[in-house]
């Protein structure tokens, strides 16, 4: 439940409502009114009024920030790695593979010795 006075930022409009999506507005209170399908009363400074909205139409300024940040760093380390042409980045940026699981793949292609292949059957079978 995001807290009073939080700044959010309109995301939706799902009861048609004539919201001004992509605008920023102010928690005021909540509708602690479990028959409504509301859930907070934002007031809209641009628009000068107050709005019933369910949590899905908003969203917390400062997360919509991060992903902002998130998204536009992972644009930019794409860029990059094209650049310079290098691969190997570009394919953990795309793929999101993990050095962990990259290691689990290469211990995953060597052979076995027979007691560990016999452990690993033993242990799968008796799960």
């Amino acid at each position: 439940m995001l807290p009073l006075g939080e700044r959010i930022v309109i995301v939706g409009d799902a009861f048609e409502q004539n919201l001004p999506v992509g605008e920023y507005g102010y928690v005021i209170a909540y509708d602690r009114n479990p028959d409504n399908a509301f859930d907070y009363l934002v007031r809209s400074p641009k628009t000068g009024r107050n709005y019933f909205v369910p949590s899905s139409d908003i969203e917390s300024e400062e997360l919509l920030t991060q992903q902002e940040v998130e998204f536009t760093t992972r644009e930019a380390l794409i860029d990059y790695a094209l650049a310079t042409y290098n691969e190997k980045l570009f394919m953990h940026i795309m793929n999101g593979e993990d050095e962990e699981a990259e290691e689990l793949e290469e211990s995953a292609k060597e052979p076995l010795s027979q007691a560990e292949f016999i452990k690993q059957v033993n242990l799968r079978a008796w799960i």
